[in-house]
């Protein structure tokens, strides 16, 4: 590729390697995970009507607030985005191919998704009282809300844009890195861009069939 082309993959190498300590890792992962999330929030506050009066007003609305994203939105993006950049590392260490890469990306972006909400939902219920306090109907109400999260109609559509941040980078050098690997030029930025956001907006919508299938199911 040429040194156009490779400043994704280098950026990534440079924060996100495998030679890093765990502890560097884990906190350039965090502060990614930060900045993908506090734009995202900013602009689900703004566009949910009078969520934000309700939030600076008096009483304990902004605490819960921030205790969801702390407990819930936090972890999830985090974890979502170490999957995909551990991925990304292994293959830069040549231990994964370019194509196996992209098709492990997306499954275990959706597999962690899924399952800390299912984790956490419970979670919630038995420590801060959350839906009733009843695990049970924590679990009923995962399937839904998925469901509705590409849409950006709740805090777990936020969760879920907030990993875009991390994909849109990787998932374009995944591509230019694939097609290095057969021998091709890497598409022009644009493209690669328009790749990423499609292999983004794939993950969504798969994300929404699983919702769907478990919302049945429950």
């Amino acid at each position: 590729m040429s040194e156009r082309d490779s400043r994704p993959p280098q950026w990534l190498d440079r924060h996100f390697g495998v030679d890093l300590p765990f502890s560097v890792f884990a906190r350039n992962v965090a502060l990614l995970s930060l900045a993908g999330l506090a734009p995202v929030l900013a602009l689900y506050i703004a566009l949910a009507p009078g969520l934000g009066p309700h939030l600076w007003g008096a009483g304990p609305a902004l605490g819960r607030f921030a205790r969801q994203i702390v407990t819930n939105g936090l972890p999830v993006v985090f974890v979502v985005n170490a999957l995909g950049l551990l991925l990304f590392a292994q293959l830069r260490a040549l231990r994964l191919s370019p194509i196996r890469a992209l098709a492990l990306d997306i499954p275990a972006r959706i597999g962690a998704f899924v399952g800390l909400h299912l984790a956490i939902y419970p979670a919630s219920a038995l420590l801060f009282g959350s839906f009733g306090g009843d695990p049970g109907q924590a679990l009923r109400v995962v399937g839904p809300t998925l469901a509705q999260s590409a849409g950006f109609v709740n805090l777990s559509g936020a969760y879920l844009y907030a990993t875009l941040v991390s994909a849109l980078p990787l998932h374009m050098a995944l591509i230019a890195q694939a097609h290095a690997a057969r021998g091709l030029r890497a598409p022009s930025w644009p493209v690669l861009m328009l790749a990423a956001l499609g292999l983004f907006w794939i993950q969504a919508l798969l994300l929404t069939g699983v919702a769907i299938v478990m919302g049945a199911r429950g």
